[in-house]
């Protein structure tokens, strides 16, 4: 009753805001007031008739994820639950033991703890099985992402006792550990390919994201760098401002880098306030269709000044932008405020009139349509079609950001054994297990990673080892389509052997070289020619 006494005096209270604003917008305010009347009617009569007591928070929360699904695909309730764990990536750090891990066959195994955190420091290493939690028996059936997450995360300064399993060791070995502020960092990989090239591959845009791009960048740049991939697959996107902050280190300075709109948020220009870092060396950023947000920012800022080229598919295309507002009880709306748009004027938001449902399925669509494998498959209306500022050369609104060089999704990618390989997290816990085998091994013929990554190669008898191991865990096994993913499945498996030994960044410097994708970069960066036919300068 409490809780629905405080909704309704929110109602009233709005009530009288709309009709008090009545006089400059009489029609549009009467249908909202209108509107606000049937809701509090309908809390009214099943509050005072309904047959059973009725939860009035539940019945809200669904209310309100029911009308901001009618609104667009991407304004969202979180409730205060989630707020934390949604909030996180963003934020760039979270509250626990530092360690990532993995659930391998019902058990916490340590892939590797954080380098200087609260578990690196008391002497937890990786292979290490974490068996026991303040006592409790921390294996079996109940052990999951959520359990661990509720378990070993917790506030800075709290102390967790753990009970550690190492190598065959009977007895466990009890480590007590002070909960720390752990980073989460939002660029996955940053070195040189060649003595020329730097690469640096940005997960997210968060809000530690420039003091590590900027730290990444002056390492390379005292390397000798010269030309730069900026790898944004795969990248959902963050916050505009670091978005407008990142693109600001690739442009001269007064120019616009995007500006936003919507009918109650007037035009937002961002424009560079100073000569980037990175203004004058050659310039390659790397796209797919899961490359959305800020990323798209970032992509359509540097191709509408002609600034580097883009390379990949066609991105996302989410042109909205999101404010978070929080409500009395601790949840948030992410409400969309505006568009954006590129330095150019487009808006790269493609359609959600079909609805939410029809939206999200549209990678399914792009895929089945062929857009995945041939660029002439992707056609876009002459309404559209916008210039390029220095150049002058033609570019798209609407549908996300097309690049400059196509590159189709490889092939090999696409075996059902592979996909099961990939689905059911064969490749993932058979490299667990040979490292957890083989790390003595393993550390004493290859020194450090560049040793190994000269010279290690996944010989036949390993593949006939992962062939087993894959049909014990389920995954049928077909000769003819594992001839079409050796190359790729081989490739997996020297770089999850190094990420587990090593670190992310070493599964980077594996992968990396056999990527096409990356190959096309570089290719385009070694020839000046190329590169400025491509930009038109």
């Amino acid at each position: 009753m409490k809780y629905l006494k405080l909704l309704l005096s929110v109602v009233f209270v709005s009530i009288q805001f709309l009709l008090c604003a009545q006089n400059q917008e009489k029609d549009v305010k009467m249908d909202s007031k209108a509107a606000l009347q049937k809701m509090s009617t309908i809390y009214y009569l099943i509050n005072n008739f309904y047959v059973d007591t009725a939860d009035f928070e539940n019945l809200t929360e669904e209310a309100i994820v029911s009308i901001l699904k009618e609104l667009d695909p991407h304004s969202a309730y979180i409730s205060k639950k989630d707020v934390q764990k949604a909030n996180e990536p963003l934020e760039g750090s979270f509250e626990g033991i530092g360690v990532t891990f993995q659930i391998f066959q019902d058990t916490i195994l340590v892939v590797s703890p954080v380098p200087g955190g609260p578990s690196d420091k008391v002497g937890i290493m990786a292979g290490d099985k974490i068996v026991k939690i303040d006592g409790e028996e921390a294996f079996g059936k109940k052990v999951n992402n959520e359990y661990v997450a509720k378990h070993l995360r917790g506030k800075k300064g709290s102390k967790v006792t753990l009970g550690i399993k190492r190598g065959n060791s009977k007895e466990l070995i009890d480590f007590d550990v002070v909960r720390d502020k752990i980073p989460l960092n939002s660029i996955d990989a940053s070195f040189m390919l060649d003595n020329k090239v730097g690469y640096i591959k940005l997960d997210r845009f968060a809000k530690t994201t420039m003091e590590e791009f900027d730290a990444a960048l002056k390492e390379l740049k005292s390397q000798k760098m010269k030309s730069l991939i900026l790898d944004l697959r795969g990248n959902n996107g963050g916050f505009l401002n670091v978005a407008a902050e990142l693109s600001n280190q690739f442009l001269k300075k007064d120019l616009d880098i995007v500006f936003t709109e919507g009918d109650k948020s007037p035009k937002h220009v961002f424009k560079t306030d100073h000569n980037g870092v990175f203004s004058d060396g050659k310039l390659v950023i790397l796209i797919d269709e899961g490359s959305a947000s800020a990323s798209e920012i970032v992509s359509g800022a540097i191709q509408d000044w002609d600034r580097g080229v883009l390379i990949g598919r066609r991105s996302f295309g989410k042109g909205l932008v999101q404010r978070p507002f929080n409500l009395s009880d601790g949840s948030v709306v992410r409400l969309t405020t505006a568009r954006y748009y590129t330095p150019t004027g487009r808006c790269i938001q493609r359609s959600y009139d079909k609805g939410s449902e029809d939206y999200f399925k549209e990678m399914t669509n792009r895929m089945n349509h062929g857009e995945f494998y041939h660029a002439d498959s992707i056609q876009f209306p002459d309404s559209l079609k916008y210039s390029t500022l220095i150049s002058g050369r033609t570019v798209y609104g609407g549908g996300g950001i097309m690049p400059d060089i196509f590159m189709p999704v490889d092939t090999s990618y696409s075996t059902k054994l592979y996909v099961d390989l990939v689905r059911k997290g064969v490749l993932n816990r058979f490299t667990l297990e040979y490292v957890m085998e083989n790390r003595n091994e393993i550390l004493a013929q290859y020194s450090d990673f560049d040793k190994f990554n000269k010279e290690f190669y996944v010989s036949e008898s390993m593949i006939d080892d992962f062939k087993k191991f894959a049909e014990k865990e389920g995954v049928e096994w077909n000769d003819e389509q594992f001839e079409r993913s050796e190359p790729l499945v081989k490739l997996q498996l020297k770089a999850l052997i190094a990420r587990n030994e090593w670190d992310m960044e070493d599964y980077y410097q594996v992968v990396l070289r056999e990527d096409k994708v990356v190959k096309k970069a570089m290719e385009i960066l070694n020839d000046a020619n190329q590169y400025r036919k491509i930009l038109k300068r």
